[in-house]
């Protein structure tokens, strides 16, 4: 799959393609809806379906300091997308400057210069241009004039998560700040993940014979409640069952938040300086202090007998 970032990357001689704009982030199973299509029209024309987003989300730069968390970072969405079948992923730098064109002008130069978009298929809410003018109606109104077609795809999947309500990403920031990871994993049609480098900690862990990876996590990421979790700890393509703390270690009046994995029967790991990846599976509890050192070993134990089960019964390694 071909990664460009900024116009200027899209190749010269570029063709007509099927077309998806939109932040996709998470890339939920309404997203996939919507991907996915976008990628069997492709193929049935015989020509390249390219999904173009935006960095930063556009909400930073219309509203400096409202940044939503995000539930995967550009690497890992262009990865889900080529899983999904898309052929290029067009990340377009979001500037104050680029926010004032107006619809017509965004078209223009980005759907029907660059991409020589044929097809364009979004969902019902889409919204783009100046001040978000632009709904699917303008353009497919636009498109009789350049000669693309639009298909709206209806996105509004629904589960169990949230009390059923339509699958979002703000769903899915919701739950995950509320601890239901589970509830998460359904609306994204997988594990949520937060990814960064091991970096040194207290090292309170290795002390207590649970040795953990304190990873400090990307900017902006969106990570699940306090408390501790059944996980997956993912190290050079490896996915090691995982006991997963978040919060401030109370236990040792911690002040800054963390996310700490315990790598489940694995002894001797070295992973300071690596970048690795966390997949939240199922909660286990809240984050505690409790009266004495071994009442937290104790319950420590316990945690890593759940999570070891839990993480068998998920069937995901």
């Amino acid at each position: 799959m071909q990664r460009w970032r900024g116009l200027e990357d899209i190749p010269e001689g570029w063709g007509r393609s099927v077309v998806t704009i939109g932040s996709y982030d998470g890339v939920h199973r309404g997203h996939q809806l919507i991907i996915g299509r976008a990628v069997a029209r492709a193929r049935e024309l015989g020509i390249p379906a390219v999904v173009v987003t935006f960095d930063p989300h556009p909400s930073e730069v219309v509203r400096p300091g409202t940044h939503p968390p995000l539930l995967a970072p550009h690497h890992r969405r262009a990865e889900l997308m080529a899983d999904l079948g898309v052929d290029a992923v067009l990340v377009l730098p979001f500037t104050k400057e680029f926010s004032q064109l107006a619809p017509a002008d965004f078209v223009v130069k980005v759907l029907v210069d660059k991409l020589h978009a044929q097809v364009v298929v979004e969902g019902p809410n889409f919204r783009f241009g100046h001040k978000a003018k632009g709904t699917v109606e303008t353009l497919a109104e636009l498109g009789r004039t350049y000669d693309y077609t639009v298909e709206v795809i209806d996105l509004f999947e629904r589960g169990t998560a949230g009390d059923g309500e339509p699958f979002s990403s703000t769903l899915v920031r919701r739950l995950v700040a509320e601890g239901d990871v589970a509830g998460a994993r359904e609306v994204l049609g997988r594990p949520h993940r937060v990814e960064g480098v091991v970096v040194r900690g207290a090292q309170r862990g290795r002390e207590l014979g649970f040795p953990t990876a304190n990873v400090e996590t990307l900017p902006h990421t969106a990570i699940p409640a306090d408390g501790v979790y059944a996980g997956l700890l993912h190290v050079e393509g490896e996915a090691m069952p995982a006991a997963v703390s978040v919060g401030t270690n109370p236990q040792f009046d911690g002040k800054v938040r963390t996310v700490e994995a315990y790598a489940i029967d694995r002894v001797g790991l070295d992973l300071y300086g690596l970048h690795v990846a966390v997949d939240f599976l199922s909660y286990i509890r809240g984050q505690e202090k409790f009266d004495t050192l071994d009442a937290l070993l104790q319950r420590m134990a316990i945690d890593v007998k759940q999570a070891r089960g839990l993480i068998a019964d998920s069937g995901l390694v």
